[in-house]
């Protein structure tokens, strides 16, 4: 983003954007981007790169929020770190063994997971991304970024479920309720943060660091980038330039058009998913699937319309595409999706709520007869060898009261230590006198 220029590519007009079906949708389709090893983040910073943004992007059924300033392309990777559900190797996002459950799942139960979690476990302060504030990097400047996240998700509590509130609604609400909501650590930390100039654009100074002008641009931050992207606010926006202007007294700030990307966002809403999110409400009632599939005897999948981007990485990762709108389906497509961690069953689930006319006979044979090969070969996930100088000390080992439920015994001289017993089996082993020492 342009330090004095938000070119959104939004017009003055505002957009009503109905953000629910676009997060159920776009948490599969970036599950499956990652899967795929298509998403990377920094190792020192977890922001992901800009080929992952655009790589995000692309599979959003409804594009982002502004075609030329990332928000959800830019949320969706560390709200999967987040929630537990990929974690970095090296500079590569993966799924951990919870983001693969996670592609099995109810959507909406996915969600309310990542939003429970995502106060305690976010990997970046998100006021970072409020570029023209500056300063934030110095120690000991700001607040405890957990803290003012759960006290700026507060907001959706208060908004009544399916009403549209204008934003100044909840910046009113939260400086009145949640006095944990300060991003300054403290009165002294207020002078290290500055807008253009560090003297004279010094928040310090009376009327600088009003809440809409500092804890408001954080919450912006947190609902459209966060909250929008997964579906839990409907919001209303425009471009981000000269709307909100209760910052042009601060010297030096009146010739930016913006304090952040997030400054058009006007009116939010909150959405079924909201509501089920925060705890609103107890229960979640998901829309159907839009039928637009026929699923053929000749294990042709053949789409009648347009095909969201989510289900063409479903169909994708499952079938062998002919053409634009044709995947044909096989014993190797599918066995290959299993290697790669698919499982049948959820391609049956898939193709059940889409198939205008069923799922055929001689579909379900095929998945079946793959589901039977799965089950002859079993990945029992890793697992630690020991290797024991003679057959005597493994036999020693074996019988042991508390090592024998926790190994096993493979040939003359080795041990197989089951993975959720390591820590009891390491300590057993201290106590006999033999502790495991990495190999040299």
């Amino acid at each position: 983003m342009n330090a004095g220029h938000l070119d959104s590519g939004a017009t003055d007009e505002p957009v009503v954007r109905n953000t629910e079906p676009e997060g159920l949708a776009n948490l599969a389709a970036v599950l499956r981007l990652c899967q795929a090893g298509r998403l990377q983040c920094s190792a020192k910073t977890a922001r992901p790169s800009a080929t992952t943004v655009r790589a995000v992007a692309d599979v959003l059924v409804a594009g982002d929020i502004y075609p030329d300033d990332a928000i959800a392309a830019f949320a969706w990777p560390l709200l999967l770190q987040a929630g537990g559900l990929a974690r970095l190797d090296d500079s590569r996002l993966a799924l951990t063994p919870k983001g693969r459950r996670a592609l099995g799942q109810q959507a909406h139960e996915v969600i309310r997971d990542i939003w429970q979690r995502w106060p305690r476990h976010a990997p970046i302060d998100e006021l970072s991304r409020v570029d023209q504030i500056k300063g934030q990097k110095s120690a000991g400047v700001l607040s405890a970024a957990g803290s003012r996240r759960e006290a700026a998700t507060a907001a959706l509590r208060h908004c009544p479920p399916g009403e549209w509130t204008g934003i100044d609604g909840p910046f009113t609400t939260l400086r009145r309720h949640e006095h944990r909501l300060t991003v300054a650590r403290s009165e002294r930390a207020l002078w290290m943060l500055y807008i253009v100039d560090a003297e004279y654009g010094s928040l310090g100074y009376d009327g600088y660091h009003d809440f809409r002008v500092l804890e408001g641009r954080y919450v912006l931050a947190v609902l459209f980038e966060y909250a929008a992207t997964l579906g839990l606010i409907d919001v209303e926006y425009v471009a981000p330039a000269q709307v909100r202007d209760d910052f042009r007294h601060i010297w030096g700030a009146d010739w930016l058009d913006a304090l952040s990307r997030y400054a058009g966002l006007g009116a939010v809403r909150l959405t079924a998913l909201g509501a089920y999110a925060t705890g609103l409400t107890p229960a979640y009632a998901p829309a159907a699937a839009e039928r637009g599939l026929e699923v053929l005897p000749n294990l042709d999948v053949v789409a009648l319309g347009d095909v969201p981007a989510a289900d063409r990485l479903v169909l994708d990762a499952f079938a062998t595409r002919g053409s634009d709108r044709v995947w044909t389906l096989s014993a190797a497509s599918l066995l290959a999706a299993a290697d790669a961690g698919r499982s049948p069953h959820e391609l049956a689930g898939f193709l059940a709520d889409r198939a205008i006319h069923g799922v055929p006979p001689a579909v379900q044979t095929l998945l079946d007869d793959v589901e039977v090969r799965l089950r002859r070969v079993r990945d029992l996930g890793f697992h630690r060898v020991v290797e024991c100088d003679d057959a005597q000390t493994a036999t020693l080992l074996t019988t042991d009261r508390t090592l024998r439920g926790l190994c096993t015994r493979i040939g003359e001289r080795h041990l197989l230590i089951e993975p959720a017993g390591e820590v009891k089996a390491r300590a057993a082993l201290l106590r006999l006198g033999h502790p495991l020492v990495p190999p040299s």
